[in-house]
């Protein structure tokens, strides 16, 4: 029981942090550890089974605030320092779980309408990826002033964001970019950390609203799953290979005057292999749990 909690811990860590980090899917991150669906499942009936879902979401609450207040902190200077790096190491997350997807498609028995799909995914996560790292460099300006942004645009951009939040492939911040408020919600993050309580209460209409789009979604996304798996499996195939290459092109574009390929090959095998780990440790972790449901 305590592994199954710290694994979830640090399912959670890497979920908020990809939550965070500008222009990364944190579905993809949940599809990469092996939670996605219990999340989709929880999220579209929070209130079924609340004890099991509060006590599976609970050590996913501990890392993902874990990682906010490291990614405010720490990893935020990653981004703006070793920038290029720091983007080859999700790079390396994605891809090795690539083939893991494409198993799930071919399990489900492949036919050719899976393409049409995988095909449009692929666009979409693909020109909404290049397009939010375009504005990118506006949206941290656009925090500087602070949180300036009016409850109705709080309300909007939570409710936007945490529709798209589901969907494999599509990144909250880039919601949040577009929106005009990434800057703003990370200054306030920061306000936080420092005891500065001023902006709790746009925040949390914020963090309300997003709620309320993440069950909507949600609902969608498992009736999707539950009537066509191999369908809804050929599209988040293509939802994590255009965001993925949409990462590696935006990557290979920065130009990064701290950056040299060793240290960037060194981030790329280390993202190839806390994918890979997770996905042995999640397999174990499945196995563990069904022995115990066959035990009762």
């Amino acid at each position: 029981m305590a592994k199954k909690f710290l694994y979830r811990v640090f399912c959670g860590f890497f979920l908020g942090l990809s939550v965070f980090a500008p222009g990364f899917s944190g579905s993809v991150v949940a599809l990469t550890l092996g939670i996605y669906r219990d999340l989709v499942r929880i999220a579209s009936n929070p209130f079924k089974d609340l004890k099991k879902n509060i006590l599976y979401c609970l050590p996913l609450g501990i890392g993902a605030a874990a990682s906010a207040a490291v990614f405010l902190l720490a990893f935020r200077y990653l981004f703006e320092t070793y920038e290029k790096s720091a983007y080859l190491l999700f790079v390396g997350l994605i891809t090795g779980n690539l083939p893991l997807i494409f198993a799930e498609v071919r399990r489900c028995g492949f036919k050719k309408h899976y393409l049409i799909g995988g095909g449009a995914a692929f666009a979409a996560a693909l020109a909404m990826g290049l397009f939010s790292m375009g504005n990118l460099a506006s949206a941290g300006q656009a925090g500087a002033a602070g949180l300036t942004a009016g409850l109705p645009l709080l309300a909007l951009s939570g409710f936007a964001a945490g529709a798209v939040a589901p969907v494999p492939g599509m990144s909250v911040t880039m919601i949040l970019i577009l929106m005009r408020v990434y800057g703003q919600l990370l200054f306030a993050g920061e306000s936080f950390l420092h005891l500065d309580f001023t902006y709790l209460l746009p925040f949390a209409l914020f963090a309300l609203c997003s709620l309320g789009g993440v069950v909507l979604t949600s609902r969608g996304i498992r009736a999707v799953f539950e009537k066509a798996p191999g369908f809804a499996s050929s599209m988040v195939f293509g939802f994590m290979a255009g965001s993925l290459l949409g990462i590696l092109a935006e990557s290979l574009r920065m130009e990064d005057p701290e950056f040299n390929w060793l240290q960037g090959g060194i981030m790329l095998a280390a993202g190839l292999g806390i994918s890979m780990l997770f996905v042995v440790v999640g397999r174990v972790m499945d196995k563990a749990e069904t022995g115990e449901k066959g035990e009762e």
